[in-house]
């Protein structure tokens, strides 16, 4: 049994993601600052490469890689590609656009994927204020900067991607949390050395300049990533995908403070509507079976059901029956409550859950069969 509460479980969620939002943009803005002494590239690959080098010192992942099953290795593989050409790309379109342009464009494939996945009237006003922000913010830079924009938007595929695997290590039993996100980094820093470490030799020549690369790859890499983590492992996706809203105006402010990157009334116009368009969409909910009359006719009341209630660690919908000191007896088990599992199968949401093609998977421990004392 586990007395107490973990430090990293003491602050509530959303403190977490505040200093997501903080740093998430904060480290790039700096980043920028160093594109005068180093290429761009070259940045980019020693944000990764100080951050897989912080994670090493700090967590030692190679002791867990060969705990993880194949799925497991595939997952953290994928995701470390996603964050090596994220990086890339994202600083390749700072080099060319503002930071507030970038973040705005980020967030339109969330809002795409809501209003595919639920075709609501809510989510098409969504869709269509996230369009139009977009619009005003890059027509005037189209024809300026085409590549600019090109990059852009291969980043906001890349962050997609990001926020889809990320929740899917947060959540996975199968993954070791920050662990994971330690042996992610240290494969993208493989994956990324190609294309910049040649670039980032230079820096090496100057004492300042390898202390300032250190500060962006903390700051833009270790703290925020970790505050992710530990944010998406306790908000629901709704609440998370909310508060997600404010990264674009974030970024904004973040560009105006640290690279007097001053917006234009259009620009101010269409950071607003991104922010409308991100806190309007709503995920499908699944609908509950109705009742088949023809079964149902002529039967006799049977006992109440059992109320669901949701995991405050997860957001999945629980037995209140199943619950552990007031958590979902998946999450209650990693947290160390309850015995040692047989696990049948539960990796916690997929791809399709978080896609919102499928309802979210129960943290009741349904498909566990047997708890091992």
């Amino acid at each position: 049994m586990v007395s107490g509460r973990s430090p990293a479980r003491r602050l509530p969620p959303h403190a977490y993601f505040v200093v997501s939002a903080v740093f998430h943009y904060l480290g790039p803005a700096f980043a920028v600052l160093l594109f005068a002494r180093v290429d761009v590239l070259g940045v980019a690959w020693l944000r990764i490469a100080t951050a897989a080098l912080v994670f090493a010192v700090w967590r030692r992942p190679w002791r867990r890689w060969r705990q993880l099953d194949r799925p497991a290795a595939r997952v953290l593989v994928a995701w470390a590609a996603v964050l090596a050409a994220m990086n890339s790309v994202f600083y390749l379109a700072l080099e060319r656009l503002p930071l507030g342009t970038v973040a705005a464009v980020e967030f339109l494939p969330v809002v795409a994927l809501a209003a595919v996945a639920a075709r609501t009237r809510r989510n098409l006003a969504a869709l269509v204020c996230a369009v139009a922000g977009v619009y005003l913010l890059t027509d005037v830079r189209l024809v300026a900067e085409p590549l600019g924009i090109g990059f852009a938007v291969a980043n906001a595929v890349l962050f997609a991607l990001y926020i889809v695997l990320g929740h899917r290590v947060a959540r996975d039993g199968h993954l070791p949390g920050i662990d994971g996100l330690a042996l992610s980094m240290l494969f993208a820093a493989g994956f990324a050395l190609p294309i910049g470490a040649g670039a980032a030799l230079p820096a090496f020549a100057d004492v300042i300049t390898v202390a300032a690369a250190v500060g962006v790859g903390v700051s833009s890499s270790v703290i925020p990533y970790v505050s992710d983590q530990l944010a998406m492992a306790r908000l629901p996706r709704a609440t998370y995908a909310l508060m997600v809203s404010l990264l674009p105006a974030t970024a904004t402010v973040i560009g105006v403070l640290v690279l007097a990157q001053i917006p234009s009334a259009t620009e101010i116009a269409g950071v607003l509507l991104v922010v409308a368009g991100v806190a309007v969409h709503r995920e499908r909910v699944a609908p509950a079976p109705a009742a088949d009359p023809d079964h149902t006719e002529g039967m006799t009341a049977g006992p109440a059901p059992v109320p669901m209630l949701r995991c405050p660690r997860c957001g999945h919908l629980t037995r209140a029956d199943r619950m552990v000191k007031g958590y979902g007896r998946d999450c209650a088990t990693q947290l160390g409550l309850v015995g040692r599992t047989v696990d049948t199968g539960h990796a916690g949401p997929d791809l399709l859950d978080l896609l919102d093609e499928e309802p979210d998977d129960s943290c009741d421990g349904g498909d566990r069969p047997a708890d091992l004392r």
